[in-house]
């Protein structure tokens, strides 16, 4: 029941419409400007990335992007990764990021300092996961988190 809730109506090219498919979200572009389904087509988050759980049975709509044109698909955000201190690897726990560390050489810096995740929003740890050590001497574990 929680997937059927969570899972989101947008369309995509009928060449890749396919179940099971991964992709990033990285926003519309200027032909999608003047588009009449563009509120479809872009409500997902830029940077998020998604899973294609289903297929609708639909027209195949004409898109300047797509020389297949594109059909309705719903899809699930899927969690993202992202390193936190031990002490807050709790599952279930509802943590916010403070992107503090400015080693960009460092590399745990991505998973450290996410670019696709908001300082001000909230994430719910759906899942522990390795421990490593950060060069500054703190111990830190890799967590999948979903947005609340």
């Amino acid at each position: 029941m929680e997937n059927e809730v969570n899972k989101i109506v947008t369309l995509c090219g009928k060449d890749w419409a396919i179940t099971g498919i991964e992709f990033t979200f990285v926003g519309g572009s200027q032909e999608c400007e003047q588009c009449r389904l563009k509120k479809v087509c872009l409500k997902l988050r830029i940077g998020s990335k998604y899973k294609i759980v289903g297929v609708r049975n639909g027209e195949v709509q004409p898109c300047q992007l797509h020389d297949d044109g594109v059909i309705a698909v719903e899809v699930v955000e899927l969690p993202l990764l992202l390193a936190v201190d031990s002490k807050m690897a709790v599952e279930g726990a509802v943590i916010r990021i403070n992107g503090n560390c400015s080693n960009v050489e460092c590399s745990f810096f991505n998973i450290c300092n996410p670019s696709n995740i908001g300082t001000d929003e909230s994430l719910e740890i759906v899942g522990v996961g390795e421990a490593f050590e950060c060069p500054k001497g703190k111990t830190m574990r890799v967590v999948e988190v979903s947005r609340s």
